[in-house]
């Protein structure tokens, strides 16, 4: 072979390797200026793919990797340019979590409360016109019980109660922004009446009117709380609306001196009943009680209220006692009696701090004082204890907050 011939043999060799090396290889940059590369950049190649993708948008919220999120108002779904198909969610151990696709299939919900301290995983389909899916993905989780608050209420949604009954929160954690937590909670009317909010400590809130609430009215209580900041990293989870009716107004009026009680209903009295106060060496406390809650029988034991013998144990402990009626915190009940004699009723104080009134053990007979007075009281119902020679029950024992005047009780509102 001559050398001319070796030359285009190598020529022809090289241009069909660069051949193959033209079109094995991506092209990462411009055509040549003469527009000889033949090749799509991968700029077009990505158009094009962005092209034919849906133009469904999916929000998740909270975000992917959020932490401390409400347990009301996270983990909803919505779609624009197009319809939801699928929304599933689960907990971390693979849970599945309920909840509804709107009518129009734009937005997702769950259909129940979220727990606390509890990481959800969040998948979700849609599709737009042309019928082209889009994806997303999202992790998330609750805030703990250590990051967040909780106010246990009272009284509860529904209730029919007695002309005293406040509107009582208690919190689970220390409360250090007062305000802002007070301005989360609403507790309004529909007689008419101002409602003034109280804090008695870091932990209670109460709210009521100047006056009783008004016969037939009915009260409102929201709690906005959800994400409101109570404390350094501690946020509040509630979002709930509760209403209570005030029943028909009764109180009675406890006069240790005459031992009797007069139980009135706007201002008539409708039954006097002889009762037995504390003795002089255990004195019943004056005031405004509000009855926190009945019992048809509960147990009573002298040690569990400080009243012990020389070996430490219960100057009493009675298991059954009858048509009992909680009045304070500290244990100051308006019961029934069975052990006692019937002549000390309307005669002698002989109790250690509690009122009595004539009962039969059991309580079975409806004839009695105790029986009469237990089916005709609501939580919530006054009782005003009078003449007993020791001091006005404190406003935080109990439900008992009409024992603070107007002026008083307005000055512990942190807003």
């Amino acid at each position: 072979m001559t050398n001319s011939r070796r030359r285009k043999g190598l020529a022809a060799a090289s241009a069909l390797l660069g051949g193959v090396l033209v079109l094995s290889a991506c092209s990462g940059g411009d055509d040549d200026a003469s527009g000889g590369g033949g090749g799509s950049s991968q700029a077009q190649v990505d158009k094009a793919a962005a092209e034919k993708t849906s133009e469904a948008q999916i929000k998740i919220t909270p975000k992917d990797g959020s932490s401390n999120a409400s347990i009301n108002n996270s983990a909803t779904v919505s779609v624009a340019k197009g319809t939801l198909t699928d929304v599933k969610m689960t907990t971390s151990d693979g849970t599945e979590v309920s909840g509804e696709i709107s009518a129009d299939r734009t937005s997702w919900k769950p259909s129940a409360q979220l727990e606390r301290a509890t990481t959800y995983k969040v998948t979700a389909t849609a599709q737009d016109s042309a019928g082209r899916a889009a994806h997303e993905n999202a992790s998330f989780t609750t805030v703990s019980p250590d990051n967040s608050f909780i106010g246990t209420f009272t009284p509860d949604d529904g209730s029919t109660v007695g002309v005293g009954m406040p509107v009582s929160i208690n919190f689970d954690k220390a409360i250090t922004d007062k305000a802002a937590v007070q301005k989360g909670i609403t507790v309004s009317t529909d007689g008419g009446q101002e409602v003034a909010c109280h804090w008695f400590n870091a932990n209670r809130m109460d709210c009521r009117p100047e006056d009783y609430w008004k016969e037939g009215s009915t009260v409102t209580l929201k709690l906005a709380l959800d994400g409101v900041q109570g404390a350094d990293g501690v946020y509040g989870v509630q979002q709930k609306t509760v209403t209570f009716k005030i029943g028909r107004n009764q109180v009675s009026y406890v006069d240790a001196q005459t031992k009797q009680m007069k139980v009135t209903q706007d201002g008539k009295t409708v039954k006097t009943i002889p009762i037995s106060a504390g003795s002089p060496e255990n004195k019943t406390y004056e005031g405004q009680m509000v009855i926190s809650e009945k019992y048809k029988e509960t147990r009573m034991d002298g040690s569990t209220v400080g009243f012990t013998d020389d070996d430490g144990k219960g100057e009493y402990d009675i298991k059954d006692v009858p048509h009992a009626m909680r009045l304070s915190t500290s244990g100051t009940f308006i019961h029934g009696n069975y052990w006692g004699a019937k002549s000390i009723f309307g005669s002698q104080n002989t109790s250690h701090g509690c009122v009595g009134l004539s009962d039969t053990k059991g309580a079975n007979d409806p004839n009695t004082p105790a029986a009469w007075l237990y089916e005709h009281s609501l939580i919530g119902d006054v009782v005003v204890v009078q003449n007993t020679g020791d001091k006005t029950i404190a406003p935080d024992n109990g439900l008992n907050g009409w024992n603070m005047n107007w002026s008083e009780w307005k000055a512990g509102s942190a807003v």
